[in-house]
C-alpha cells in the first residue's frame, strides 16, 4: 500500500500533453461550427392562421424554412418544380409535425406562363397572403437558355421571382401586413451590371462563366428589392420587401453543377471542409424565419439581412440610377 501511495505522489499528470492537445483540437472545431453556423431566429413567436407563400420548397433551406414556419401555426403553401418531391416532402413533415398545415402547388421558375399559372391558381384557393419568400433558386448551372429566352440563371434567380412578386402583391396588400422576402447571396458583390443592358450578364462578360451569371442574378435581386420597397413605400402600400443571405450552406442540390463536385478526389478533400465551414439547411434558413415571423420588422423594408441581423450593401447595389434602369428593363423585358 505504500508503494501505491508512493507512485501516485510521484505521479506527472502533465507527463502526456495528448489529452490537452486533442480537448483543444475538438474545442477549436467545436468553435468554428458554432461561429459559422451563424445566429438562430432570436422570436419564438407564433403566425398562426398566416399564410406563407415558400417556393423552392421541396429540398434543403425550402423544407427547413416550411419546418419552421408551421411549427409557429402558419399555413404554408410549399411552392414545387416536382410535385413528387414536393409531396413526398410534404408527408415527411406531417409525419414529423402532427397537424402541420401544409399545401402544395406546382411552380417551374423557367416559365413566365408556369408562373402566371401559379398565380391565378392561387388567386383561386385564397383572397390574400401573408407573405411570399422567394426562396428557389440556381448556382453553376451549365449555360441554357429558359422557353423565355433568358440566361436560366438570370430568369430563375431574379425575374421569375420579380415576376412572381408582381402578381401576388394584391394578395399581400389584403393582409394585414404583407411580406415579400427575397433570396440573395453573398455573391452578389462579385456581380457586375452594364447600365446600358442591365439585364444581359453578356453585356460585360466576354464568354459565359456560370460563376458570373449567378452573382449577376443576385445583385439584380439585391437592386431590385431596394427599388420595390422604394416603389411601395412611395404608394402608401403596406407590403415590406426585403433581401437576405443565408449564407455558404450545404446539404442542398445547389452544387450538383459544382467543378468541385465532379471529381471523386475533389468531393474527398471537400467534403470535410464543408462540413466544418458551411451551415446546415436549418441554420440557413433562420434569417427568412426572422423575416416572416417577427413583429419588429413590420415597418422594415428594402433592407438586406444576413444571420438575422440587418447589415449594409455594396457601393454598386446602393447606385440608384442603375437600379431604376433595372427596374424599368425589368418591367419592359417582363411586359408589366
Amino acid at each position: 500500500m505504500d508503494d501505491i501511495k508512493a507512485a501516485l505522489a510521484d505521479a506527472d499528470p502533465f507527463a502526456s500533453w495528448w489529452p490537452f492537445i486533442i480537448s483543444g483540437i475538438v474545442f477549436l472545431i467545436a468553435t468554428v461550427r458554432l461561429y459559422m453556423g451563424g445566429q438562430v431566429c432570436p422570436n419564438t413567436n407564433t403566425i398562426r392562421d398566416q399564410i406563407v407563400v415558400v417556393t423552392g420548397a421541396n429540398g434543403g433551406i425550402g423544407r427547413e424554412l416550411c419546418k419552421e414556419l408551421v411549427r409557429r401555426s402558419a399555413h404554408v403553401i410549399m411552392a414545387c418544380r416536382s410535385m413528387e418531391n414536393g409531396d413526398r416532402v410534404m408527408q415527411s413533415i406531417i409525419r414529423e409535425i402532427p397537424g402541420a398545415s401544409l399545401e402544395l402547388l406546382p411552380l417551374d421558375l423557367r416559365s413566365f406562363d408556369c408562373i402566371r399559372r401559379f398565380a391565378r391558381e392561387l388567386q383561386t384557393r385564397h383572397t390574400q397572403i401573408d407573405a411570399l419568400v422567394n426562396n428557389a433558386g440556381i448556382i453553376f448551372h451549365p449555360e441554357e437558355q429558359t422557353v423565355d429566352g433568358f440566361e436560366t440563371h438570370l430568369q430563375c434567380n431574379y425575374l421569375g421571382p420579380f415576376l412572381l412578386t408582381q402578381l401576388l402583391l394584391p394578395m399581400l396588400e389584403r393582409a394585414q401586413q404583407g411580406r415579400v422576402i427575397n433570396v440573395s447571396a453573398h455573391g452578389y458583390t462579385a456581380g457586375k451590371m452594364n447600365i446600358e443592358d442591365p439585364l444581359n450578364v453578356g453585356s460585360w462578360a466576354p464568354r459565359y462563366h456560370a460563376r458570373d451569371a449567378f452573382s449577376h442574378s443576385k445583385l439584380a435581386i439585391t437592386m431590385a428589392t431596394r427599388a420595390l420597397a422604394g416603389k411601395l413605400k412611395a404608394s402608401k402600400s403596406s407590403v415590406t420587401v426585403n433581401v437576405c443571405s443565408p449564407g455558404l450552406v450545404r446539404g442542398t442540390d445547389h452544387l450538383r453543377y459544382s467543378p468541385v463536385m465532379k471529381a471523386l478526389f475533389a468531393k474527398v478533400f471537400t467534403y470535410p471542409w464543408m462540413w466544418l465551414f458551411m451551415k446546415t439547411p436549418y441554420q440557413g434558413a433562420q434569417t427568412m424565419v426572422r423575416l416572416a415571423t417577427d413583429p419588429a420588422l413590420s415597418t422594415t423594408s428594402g433592407e438586406f439581412f444576413n444571420d438575422c441581423e440587418q447589415t449594409d450593401v455594396s457601393e454598386l447595389a446602393k447606385d440608384d440610377q442603375m437600379t431604376e434602369k433595372l427596374y424599368k428593363e425589368t418591367m419592359k423585358a417582363l411586359k408589366l
